[in-house]
């Protein structure tokens, strides 16, 4: 009990001194800045190295990501009573913000889960979760500010940009790559495919999935891929074996 309340206080003070500072430097973004939004959406992408880190057992991590999950949601609702709520914080639509945190740590406690829970991997969780928030980063910023081939259809929400999906898939294979190269769990030429494999799974992904679902299922997308294939070539063992 003792550790897992010394890992949640750990998390608890990354969150304050990140968030503190980033609504410091507020004033220095537009009302409507992308930069800004994605700039919070990676100070919550990099807190899986907390959930990771902070926590000595896996499953401690894991009810670390439930229990923020449950109070995101009335601490937001509280928050959102404050004037220029949503300017603040880049808010698009009413709960947007509320909503996606939500996903994003339900998708840390599901990805933590399979990867540590059965591989027990740290490489595995920080290339799936690094491969989803920095490419779909990518996309947002290269898209807004350079896409002018817009992809339309039935299955994709609003419009998005050839310029857009080819940043993610670009992103997503060098930090995977980066990742894999990193941890040496295959050799260098494995890494390399699993990469490329994961960077055009992750954007065909995020660019089917509706709702801001994507922070869930571009996650479990690159896991479910890169765990395959690092399965199959001897990089990941089962912990039952």
């Amino acid at each position: 009990m003792r550790e897992f309340l010394i890992g949640f206080a750990i998390l608890i003070l990354y969150f304050i001194l990140f968030y503190g500072i980033a609504l410091l430097l507020r004033k220095f973004y537009t009302s409507k800045s992308e930069r800004f939004r994605k700039l919070l959406h990676i100070g919550a992408l990099f807190s899986v190295c907390i959930f990771l880190f902070a926590f000595s057992i896996w499953w401690h991590a894991v009810i670390a990501s439930i229990i923020i999950s449950f109070l995101i949601f009335p601490i937001l609702h509280f928050a959102e009573r404050f004037v220029n709520f949503e300017r603040l914080l880049v808010q698009r639509k009413p709960n947007e913000v509320k909503w996606s945190m939500i996903h994003l740590f339900v998708s840390f406690g599901l990805v933590i889960s399979i990867s540590k829970g059965i591989f027990d991997s740290n490489a595995l969780v920080i290339a799936s979760i690094f491969t989803w928030g920095l490419g779909d980063a990518a996309a947002a910023l290269i898209g807004k500010r350079f896409g002018k081939h817009k992809l339309n259809g039935k299955m994709i929400e609003g419009t998005k940009s050839v310029e857009g999906t080819v940043a993610m898939a670009i992103t997503s294979f060098l930090i995977c790559s980066a990742i894999l190269l990193y941890s040496g769990l295959v050799r260098w030429y494995i890494s390399i495919f699993a990469a490329i494999m994961a960077g055009i799974v992750a954007s065909i992904v995020e660019l089917y999935t509706r709702n801001g679902a994507d922070t869930i299922t571009v996650p479990l997308a690159t896991l479910a891929v890169l765990s395959g294939i690092l399965w199959a070539f001897g990089g990941l063992v089962p912990v039952w074996v």
